[in-house]
């Protein structure tokens, strides 16, 4: 009989301690950080679920990548290698270096986008979003419509909706429309994958009307594997070979490999455009540095190179995937209302159904994510009407798991936490916003409790 249970696919080499504070520590920490849980200091955080961009552990191979780090100004050995790396998965012959993914995005668009542009994608995320609206440009999102709701089972509901497409681009023209992208995996939408058919059929529509089609690749590994397991015809591929399928109807992609890259830094712009290429790598050196490091240092960018490799094993992938179900499975199965199926980093809590009391406009996400901080220590973050304002259309709490780093006990943790909020959640109050940026504002707002009288009863 085979063993069902998965294991962890390495041996932990190396710790860090992690500090336990009371709750009373813990609602005082809140308070002077106006409840923003970005503002509080990561040693007084348990379990950190805030993000899994940069926050992985690296391998011994990636160690000793490091220690390989040629620092040379140009044309450094390290960066041949990251080249390589990126070539060999990817497929593109011009590969840029980036400080992260949205200086990546940030030289995208101001390259290929004017002001009165329009940029679909499935689901924009925050700095995507944020760069692409600093040109003039509209971010468009089409997801399809069963990605709006969140407990709905759809294997594939990162998918754009590419009837949607056709009819943004007869409307407006195709000339007010410098590129289209595709998020794999849709991380707005719950961290949900986008199947090969959805990528051939928008590239088909990019083609008919000579628009540019580019991948935001973050967790371009997770989507390989997801269409692997979920999509007729590709059980017997490799994520791998899924991964180059995937490259190969596109024209570019951007990524940040602080996610599937799995470093700490870094990130790439890719495209097989040589004139584009040009006007990219000089906007990059006024910017970012010299176009073979990016603003990467060369231990970096050699992390980089083993780390992309790292992400396509199965037997990680295999684990990865499903300890994340394994958070998403048991939570639900005691009602507590998530993003359905669980996605590939993340597991993704419905805010609006678990707060129904507190409005949109009081931020149900913050206050969750708040509660869970003041229960038992962890970070998560709100991806809803703070992070996207009018754009919102869903209010989530998004527990991502960073790579490597917890044990399947951590995660036991935190499913306690969450059910001792779920049992508690009638007493959560929404919160009014006191400051906010004009751009990307849930990186610095500040709340006040709503007012008592203000917040309905369950």
């Amino acid at each position: 009989m085979p063993i069902k249970t998965i294991i962890e696919p390495f041996r932990i080499k190396s710790i860090e301690p992690i500090r336990r504070t009371t709750h009373e520590e813990r609602q005082k920490l809140l308070e002077a950080a106006g409840y923003n849980l970005f503002l509080i200091a990561s040693k007084d955080i348990l379990i950190d679920l805030l993000t899994d961009s940069g926050t992985g552990a690296m391998s011994t191979e990636q160690w000793a990548a490091i220690m390989r780090g040629d620092e040379s100004y140009a044309g450094s050995p390290s960066f041949e290698r990251f080249r390589n790396s990126v070539q060999t998965i990817f497929g593109y012959r011009h590969v840029i270096p980036t400080h992260q993914g949205r200086a990546a995005e940030r030289i995208l668009f101001n390259v290929m986008c004017k002001k009165g542009d329009i940029v679909p994608n499935n689901t924009h995320f925050d700095t995507t979003r944020a760069n692409c609206e600093f040109v003039g440009a509209e971010a468009l999102d089409l997801p399809i419509p069963e990605a709006r709701e969140p407990q709905r089972h759809h294997p594939f509901k990162g998918n754009m909706d590419v009837v949607r497409l056709a009819e943004t681009i007869e409307h407006a023209g195709a000339k007010r429309i410098p590129l289209v992208m595709l998020t794999v995996t849709n991380n707005s939408g719950g961290g949900q994958p986008v199947s090969m058919e959805n990528i051939r059929a928008v590239k088909t529509i990019c083609q008919r009307h000579g628009i540019p089609l580019y991948i935001d690749a973050c967790r371009f590994a997770e989507n390989a594997y997801f269409i692997k397991l979920r999509e007729p015809g590709y059980a017997g591929k490799t994520p791998r070979e899924i991964a180059r399928e995937m490259f190969s109807l596109a024209d570019g992609c951007t990524m940040s490999a602080k996610k599937d890259g799995m470093a700490n830094i870094g990130g790439f712009l890719c495209t097989n455009d040589d004139i584009l290429a040009q006007q990219e790598k000089d906007l990059l050196i006024l910017t970012e540095g010299f176009p073979t490091y990016g603003g990467l240092a060369g231990r970096d960018l050699d992390a980089i190179a083993v780390g992309l490799n790292e992400a396509l094993e199965e037997d990680y992938l295999n684990y990865r995937i499903v300890s994340t179900a394994y958070l998403g499975n048991h939570i639900s199965k005691e009602g507590v209302p998530i993003v359905q199926p669980p996605g590939g980093h993340a597991i993704y809590l419905d805010a609006r159904a678990f707060l129904p009391h507190v409005p949109p406009a009081k931020f149900p996400g913050v206050a969750l994510a708040c509660a869970l901080y003041v229960e038992g220590g962890i970070r998560a973050v709100e991806i809803g009407t703070l992070m996207f304002g009018e754009h919102a259309t869903m209010d989530l709490v998004r527990l991502a798991i960073p790579r490597r780093v917890y044990t399947q006990s951590h995660i036991d943790y935190v499913i306690e936490v969450i059910l001792e909020v779920w049992q508690k959640r009638a007493q959560i109050r929404g919160l009014e916003l006191t400051h906010q940026a004009p751009f990307l504002r849930h990186f610095t707002a500040r709340f006040k409790p709503a007012e008592v009288e203000e917040v309905k009863e369950v």
